[in-house]
């Protein structure tokens, strides 16, 4: 009896990792070697200033925006995510540039955008077409109370990215 209330306790402390996985991991997947495959398109502090985000594309997104469309079915966005280098009193330090020196990679967000879903993936879960994912460094899907799509639905004309016109500049290049 003893052990039984043992392992409900274990799996009931377990639980809330597997339920608010960040995004949607069980359909966005971890695109693996995506920093070879994938062209990095920008480096920016993140809206919090607390982070730096590298952000790549893959080559579906690249040629659909050059051509003015969206990011349509096929594109991938990733935005890595860095804890940047803190001074003595725990602010971030800007290199002369004004990014952030870069600590640690923290976690790694994966928009994916699909005609197709599977059905078992919640509209409310998505932005138009576009899927969310976090993971950690090492592929592992990632922890994370939010949900994604919350924050990005309001950004449908910017189809969806909060980074639409770094995206946008960079393929006009």
């Amino acid at each position: 009896m003893k052990n039984t209330f043992k392992a409900i306790a274990a799996i009931l402390a377990i639980t809330p990792l597997l339920v608010h996985a960040g995004g949607d991991p069980e359909h966005v997947k971890f695109p693996e070697d995506y920093a070879k495959a994938f062209t990095q398109y920008a480096t920016i502090n993140r809206a919090n200033q607390t982070q730096v985000a590298k952000l790549y594309a893959n080559e579906t997104a690249i040629s659909n925006y050059k051509q003015g469309k969206p990011g349509g079915s096929g594109a991938v966005v990733i935005m890595e995510i860095y804890k940047p280098k803190t001074d003595a009193a725990g602010k971030p330090i800007p290199g002369s540039d004004g990014i952030f020196e870069i600590d640690s990679l923290a976690a790694i967000g994966v928009m994916e955008n699909k005609d197709d879903w599977d059905a078992a993936f919640p509209k409310e879960n998505r932005s138009g077409n576009w899927g969310f994912a976090l993971y950690n460094p090492d592929g592992s899907a990632k922890s994370n109370d939010l949900t994604c799509a919350q924050c990005h639905n309001p950004l449908q004309s910017q189809d969806f990215l909060f980074t639409y016109q770094k995206l946008v500049d960079f393929v006009k290049k």
